[in-house]
């Protein structure tokens, strides 16, 4: 065998090893679904914890805005003499009791009720609205780290590949057969992907630590590969979706509510110059030597509006500013929801028909380029150095379209969040397997 047949059959039988070894790699078996995190989140999270708390207690606001003050029980000496301070006077009372009760005027207790009552819906809204949130914000950092396992796992592919050539490399140069710039290159190749290798380590731990914090877990805590999952293929028509965040979005509820809260406040700002009533009963007795004579006495009192410009005038204009405020807010909240909508549709729509041209087109041409150039290295019409960049570019079209499918995930993720309720998976699905 001549010298150079001998290193070109060694380039040969690598070239085979090459392209084959990558497509036999395991992957780990220790796996996490989305499903499993949200699970975690709802039962970890302190933020929900402490909004279920507050919406609790914001139950029992309802009932004691709604139920009238407390009576006042009074008992006392009236009309005793001074300065002895003795009761034998002829209008001395002894013992003198009185009862009192404030009633507001008509309507204010229940629309005080109402108010409370809205603030509990409103909180409750907010603690569905904050489970969406956290809910999208989990997703977007397993997707995150779904795209950098597998880039990762790609790039790891890609260093054992110029590794190899690296060594054949350097053996076809010390037989005199090999150039050393294809070695230096080779040097250099390593090297950088080495280093971005251990930038992606990097970037993950700091995904990871962010997603352990929202489970309110210790930073270091190993988070398992994330497994891509069954994701809707289609979506429906915007109008339906927009209908369903009508329905279902915690957030626009909350607002909704704040608007039917404000209106209850101005009702009851415009019944605050109507007067509120004082009712009573009074008892009183005294002993003048004949006989214990005993006393009652009956009372009403009511209040006088006498600064209603700068007081009750004052709260119907502030009300009504805060009435303005919630419409408006619940108007912009349905264009912001509508708006999300249309975007998300559209990231959709464009990983997802990016995703279907690297699967049917892309990687497909990508490796049927591996092919022709393998084949035409076999018999000397090209180099090495171009079957290698040949592979290393299906590597890195397989790396971009795994962070396609991360890219829709997240998209369906935030999708979900923003019409408050999980898309359909009856149909057709997107899937890391074809």
């Amino acid at each position: 065998m001549s010298a150079f047949s001998r290193p070109r059959c060694l380039t040969i039988a690598t070239v085979m090893v090459l392209f084959v070894a990558p497509q036999l790699r395991a992957q780990s078996s220790e796996t996490i679904a989305l499903h499993e995190v949200l699970q975690l989140l709802q039962e970890r999270n302190p933020r929900l914890q402490a909004l279920g708390a507050a919406a609790e207690a914001a139950a029992f606001r309802e009932p004691e805005a709604s139920t009238l003050p407390d009576p006042i029980l009074q008992f006392g000496v009236m009309n005793f003499g001074v300065p002895n301070l003795n009761a034998d006077m002829a209008m001395s009372m002894a013992p003198s009791v009185q009862l009192m009760q404030m009633v507001p005027f008509p309507g204010k207790l229940g629309l005080k009720g109402d108010i409370a009552g809205y603030g509990h819906d409103m909180a409750l809204a907010t603690v569905d609205e904050s489970w969406w949130q956290l809910r999208a914000s989990a997703s977007a950092l397993f997707y995150d780290l779904y795209s950098l396992d597998r880039r990762t796992e790609v790039m790891r592919e890609t260093f054992a590949l110029l590794q190899d050539f690296q060594q054949v490399a350097r053996t076809m140069y010390s037989a005199g057969r090999g150039r050393q710039a294809d070695v230096l290159r080779a040097d250099v190749e390593v090297a950088k992907l080495d280093g971005e290798i251990r930038q992606m380590e990097a970037m993950r731990l700091a995904k990871a630590a962010r997603l352990n914090g929202i489970l309110a877990r210790p930073a270091a805590t190993v988070i398992a590969t994330p497994t891509l999952g069954d994701l809707p293929l289609s979506h429906p028509p915007t109008d339906t979706l927009s209908r369903w965040a009508r329905e279902t979005r915690p957030a626009l509820a909350r607002a909704r509510f704040g608007v039917d809260q404000a209106r209850s406040r101005l009702d009851l700002a415009g019944r605050q110059i109507w007067p509120d009533f004082t009712v009573g009963l009074a008892y009183g007795q005294r002993d003048r030597g004949a006989g214990t004579e005993r006393m009652g006495s009956v009372m009403f009192a009511f209040s006088l509006p006498v600064h209603a410009g700068s007081r009750q005038h004052a709260l119907r204009d502030e009300a009504g500013a805060m009435e303005r405020l919630a419409e408006a807010d619940l108007t912009g909240s349905l264009a912001d929801v509508d708006a999300h909508i249309g975007v998300l549709l559209a990231d959709m729509d464009r990983a997802r028909t990016l995703v279907v041209l690297y699967r049917d087109e892309v990687i497909p041409q990508a490796r049927a380029t591996v092919e022709s150039a393998s084949s035409s290295y076999r018999v000397g019409a090209v180099d090495f150095m171009t079957l290698v960049d040949a592979q290393m570019t299906v590597n890195q079209y397989a790396g971009e379209l795994f962070v396609l499918l991360a890219d829709y995930g997240r998209a369906v993720s935030a999708l979900e969040s923003t019409v408050g309720r999980t898309l359909p998976r009856n149909g057709p699905i997107l899937s890391e397997e074809r």
